[in-house]
């Protein structure tokens, strides 16, 4: 399905509800992986493709603007509260790696999502300033924000934009002596097991400036009263995000450690992927129940 947007559309896929009734929905989240309630549990499902990625439209391609991904957050819900089949005021969120920091972002001030969840959460304006455990050199964001200003240029110039594999073409050889956390997305994104062929490889380097002022977190308070469901693994390099995440926020609220589990296991693998699932589909149950 096409779901339209002001000034583009985006692709999205819909699970509706099984009949009867429950209505309650669980939109949204990037990407085709990780924890969701369970099939059959009651839940319509809208997982949509982020604007300037895959199949939804929007130039330049590989663009990564965290405001943009809070506005393709809200217009899905706006979509959904458009549809007889699903009661807009039981309608919530659930975000996997850097959509568990656009998620919590968009609900901050879109009062219509009632329950927000992630799963993996990584806050990526933090990444990019600081580096995944906050050990990056200041110099490196003072390097890469004046090349994007430059990049910036030279696209009013008439140059194309510059696109930055995710994972560099020579990861391969950097297995060795990488991190836990590099070894593990590449064995996820670059093998049959998370590869789409649609999905971008690359990105928009300039998108560094848009990333850089971008904070998942800084408002979550704002949440509340509305209830906030965090899941990290407890071996995960990004389950900080998580720990702080909810030490910020506001009642009601909570934290979920899944024993033994990575930031990636919880994409895919059953032994942490289903007590993540158990969790959300009590979580989203109790708090979007008529």
């Amino acid at each position: 399905m096409a779901a339209p947007r002001k000034d583009h559309g985006a692709h999205a896929s819909w699970a509706p509800p099984p009949p009867p009734p429950p209505r309650s929905c669980r939109p949204p989240r990037r990407g085709g992986h990780g924890a969701n309630p369970a099939p059959g549990a009651g839940f319509a499902a809208l997982v949509f493709d982020a604007a300037y990625q895959s199949e939804s439209e929007g130039e330049p391609r590989g663009l990564e603007n965290p405001f943009q991904r809070a506005e393709d957050i809200k217009s899905a819900v706006t979509y959904l509260t458009t549809r007889a089949d699903i009661d807009p005021d039981r309608i919530g969120a659930l975000g996997i790696c850097a959509s568990g920091g656009y998620v919590p972002y968009a609900a901050q001030s879109d009062h219509r999502i009632k329950s927000v969840a992630t799963v993996s959460a990584v806050d990526l304006g933090s990444v990019f300033r600081e580096g995944l455990g906050r050990t990056q050199d200041p110099a490196v964001l003072t390097a890469l924000l004046e090349g994007a200003g430059a990049l910036r240029t030279a696209e009013a110039r008439g140059a194309a934009p510059r696109l930055e594999a995710w994972i560099p073409d020579n990861a391969g050889e950097l297995l060795e002596s990488a991190s836990r956390q590099f070894r593990e997305t590449f064995e996820f994104y670059c093998t049959p097991r998370g590869y789409h062929p649609r999905a971008n490889q690359g990105w928009v380097l300039r998108s560094v400036d848009l990333i850089a002022q971008y904070d998942s977190y800084a408002m979550i308070r704002l949440i509340s009263p509305r209830p906030l469901l965090m899941i990290a693994g407890s071996e995960a390099e990004s389950a900080y995000f998580s720990r702080e995440a909810v030490e910020k926020a506001a009642e009601p609220k909570e934290l979920v450690v899944i024993d033994g589990a990575t930031h990636i296991d919880l994409y895919d693998k059953d032994a942490y992927v289903t007590p993540a699932v158990a969790t959300l589909t009590e979580f989203f149950g109790k708090h979007l129940a008529g």
